[in-house]
């Protein structure tokens, strides 16, 4: 079932209740850029450049990936393809029905400028503090981050209080879907609870990031974003975003000071957001806008039967709004809707 024969099924022509996603940090890839770098939103590049003192542009299209995996940069250009793409998302007529954002990590600040809590400027400013924060800290503070396969919930809560027990220092960072959860630590630690999975016939697999995320060992960076969110005004209402830190959807801006202070520290709560999205919101479609599918992917194991639509190129966008043809039997697919995976 293609987006376009979903928004015609539903109740009078209207179109499904829709939720917008967008990926974090990890998300980006050498060369990015140049999936939208022939359409109308290019010029909002050099508009980040401006705002953040950063050659947007030189990132998108010229750095590699070892330039990318810097926490700084690699946060300020997946947010910078993710604002080109609702745009242009939202030029083409796709995100009618939106009732929601959420986004994972980095993504949710995307998510409150979607949601529109604020303006692009004040985003693009908060994400270069954060992303400045949360290196310094990964600097003064060394670790890593990992993730869990094979394990239950229950037992991965189990070995961390185990190695915590011990001294260690890890906590679980992300609980992104069903069996997908990513730790966050000292080596040492992430070391000593892979030791322990493998007793469990699990497996921890180690992650190329540049610190321990969305843990108590990113505290320091607080006082710099701190004040980067005292400089900005939060719209008084807006769209409800669903919170990482809670998976509660709010929809004033008076909350997300402290929302997003608590994130640097906190685990990401992305299975339960997705089930506030399609049970509590009634969403039925979401759109993820971003480089990449992360996203899609996880939420096909969370909300069974939700039509998603991954708009990761101006090509992908173009070929989910062009105009349907006739359906003959040797084109009976189903035009910008990925495959289960």
């Amino acid at each position: 079932m293609t987006d376009r024969e979903t928004t015609r099924g539903a109740p009078d022509g209207a179109a499904p209740r829709t939720a917008l996603v967008f990926p974090g940090q990890g998300a980006q890839k050498a060369g990015m850029g140049q999936a939208w770098r022939e359409t109308a939103s290019w010029a909002l590049v050099a508009e980040v450049s401006e705002y953040t003192g950063i050659d947007v542009e030189e990132l998108l299209l010229k750095a590699d990936d070892e330039t990318l995996r810097r926490t700084d940069l690699a946060q300020i250009a997946v947010f910078t393809t993710e604002v080109l793409a609702h745009r242009e998302a939202e030029a083409a007529g796709l995100l009618d029905g939106v009732v929601a954002c959420a986004g994972h990590s980095l993504g949710e600040y995307t998510a409150l400028h979607a949601a529109g809590a604020l303006p692009l400027a004040d985003t693009a400013r908060l994400v270069a503090a954060r992303g400045r924060a949360m290196r310094a800290c990964a600097e003064r503070s060394p670790g890593t981050m990992a993730a869990v396969v094979r394990l239950r919930p229950e037992t991965v809560e189990a070995l961390v209080a185990r190695v915590q027990e011990d001294g260690g220092q890890v906590w679980i960072a992300n609980v992104n879907a069903p069996g997908a959860i990513v730790l966050s630590g000292t080596a040492e630690a992430v070391d000593r609870l892979a030791e322990l999975a493998v007793e469990s016939e699990g497996k921890v697999i180690r992650l190329a990031v540049g610190g321990a995320f969305h843990s108590p060992l990113m505290a320091s960076a607080a006082d710099e974003v701190r004040e980067a969110l005292a400089a900005v005004r939060f719209a008084p209402e807006h769209l409800p975003v669903v919170a990482n830190v809670d998976a509660r959807p709010y929809a004033s801006g008076e909350h997300w000071r402290e929302l997003e202070l608590s994130q640097l520290t906190s685990r990401v709560r992305w299975e339960e957001s997705v089930r506030t999205l399609a049970g509590e919101l009634g969403c039925t479609r979401f759109v993820e806008l971003g480089p990449g599918r992360q996203l899609t992917g996880m939420i096909r194991r969370i909300a069974k039967g939700a039509l998603t639509v991954p708009v990761e190129s101006a090509a992908a966008l173009a070929e989910l709004t062009t105009p349907e043809t006739p359906e003959t039997p040797e084109s009976s697919g189903t035009p910008g809707t990925p495959e289960p995976r």
